[in-house]
């Protein structure tokens, strides 16, 4: 399934669903950030998705995570809840979500970064090396967030 994200655009269509999210900002023992890059955008990011009926938002980002990187990781913090109306994602099923996701802090406990049919590439980045990625900006801001040591994020 496609998808188009919008971001402070003033054209973006408007939301019809509010799914609940998760995401796990995954960081090595050297202090680099685990991203992929997603095959539906073309953009790195952090892994994460839609919780399901049955789990916490917590385990949504250890599965999601697992799913879409191979790393296996645990939860160490919380960065925050994540909830800006002025961030669309348009599926081509005509799903229109606004963003509501909760993002944890995590390191990995096994695993090894591997592709699959949701990431085209998956790799821990150094922090120095994050501007040379096409990171969509609600995932540099969470990116940033960590970096600065500005959390847990309540917005």
């Amino acid at each position: 399934m496609g998808r188009t994200e919008y971001y402070h655009d003033p054209d973006a269509p408007k939301a019809n669903t509010l799914i609940p999210a998760s995401n796990l900002l995954v960081v090595d023992a050297d202090g680099a950030i685990l991203l992929q890059r997603r095959r539906d955008t073309g953009q790195w990011a952090l892994p994460g998705g839609a919780q399901d009926i049955g789990e916490t938002a917590a385990q949504c980002a250890v599965r999601e995570c697992l799913e879409e990187t191979g790393i296996v990781a645990e939860i160490t913090g919380f960065l925050g809840v994540y909830t800006n109306p002025h961030h669309i994602v348009a599926y081509t099923d005509g799903e229109i979500r606004q963003q509501y996701e909760t993002t944890y802090i995590g390191r990995p406990v096994g695993g090894e970064p591997t592709i699959n049919d949701e990431a085209d590439g998956v790799r821990f980045v150094p922090p120095a090396d994050l501007d040379r990625y096409d990171i969509h900006p609600s995932m540099r801001r969470q990116i940033g967030d960590y970096l600065a040591g500005t959390y847990p994020r309540l917005d």
